[in-house]
């Protein structure tokens, strides 16, 4: 069953969505080489805490840990480690919080250092999916709407291998409820988008081709070809004429620029 949100329950999404971001940007302040992942989820455990919530996917189905953080040809579900960040690595982080009973969830791809152009052309591109896939959530709109934006832009424009395993999703008091939102369909397709709708657009790009297969740990999920695969995500309402997100990514934006230039001044 697909639950539409009233004001109120809209307003809670977007405080527990306010966090993630926020936890987001710490992050980004202390992503650099020579960080272990397993710090990093350290350092989003604690920060989600220390704000009166609780990691959304600690425990969630069994997940040991409070963050996914992939990196490189990890391309989403990663297991934080003592493996240590790496010039020229990126590393997606999915972050999810639980507040005042509802769910906030969002992911950001990070460059580690400098990267080769190749890669930073397929994280800007897997932005742009994202934007394009939330200029179509809109009411009278479909599923598949946007869906075709994501999967058009990427492989048509760009030559990129679309994730079809794992999809967006509807957000609510369960971190995945439905509808499944996948980055790949038809136009005029799916159910129709109504106001009051929550879902998560989440584009899962790979620079190669877009077979996956899942890590021995039974999380991991990482691109057949050892190619990179990048990550963005958002929470966003279905309303009239614009989609509202839930997620500002510029806090973000701000830390990781901060974060380039402290570096550069060492």
């Amino acid at each position: 069953m697909v639950y539409h949100k009233t004001t109120s329950e809209i307003d809670l999404c977007r405080e527990s969505s306010l966090l993630v971001c926020k936890t987001l940007a710490e992050l980004a302040a202390h992503i650099k080489p020579g960080v272990t992942t397993l710090h990093l989820d350290k350092i989003g455990h604690d920060f989600i805490f220390d704000h009166g919530a609780v990691p959304g996917f600690l425990n969630y189905q069994g997940f040991p840990y409070s963050l996914c953080i992939s990196v490189n040809d990890a391309v989403v579900h990663g297991f934080p480690s003592e493996d240590e960040l790496k010039e020229g690595d990126i590393v997606s982080i999915d972050c999810g919080v639980l507040m005042n009973e509802f769910y906030g969830d969002s992911a950001y791809t990070y460059a580690v250092g400098e990267i080769e152009p190749e890669i930073e052309k397929l994280m800007k591109v897997t932005r742009e999916c994202l934007d394009l896939g939330i200029e179509q959530a809109v009411v009278g709109k479909r599923i598949g709407d946007i869906s075709y934006a994501v999967q058009n832009h990427a492989e048509k424009v760009n030559g990129y291998g679309v994730v079809r395993e794992l999809t967006g999703h509807g957000v609510g008091k369960s971190l995945h409820e439905k509808p499944e939102v996948p980055n790949f369909g038809k136009r005029g397709r799916g159910s129709k988008l109504k106001e009051g709708l929550v879902i998560a657009i989440e584009p899962m790009i790979n620079l190669g081709k877009r077979e996956v297969i899942k890590m021995d740990d039974g999380w991991t999920i990482v691109t057949k070809d050892g190619k990179p695969s990048a990550h963005f995500e958002k929470i966003v309402v279905v309303r009239k004429g614009q989609a509202e997100s839930l997620v500002d990514f510029t806090m973000i934006e701000e830390a990781v620029e901060k974060n380039r230039e402290l570096s550069a001044s060492y």
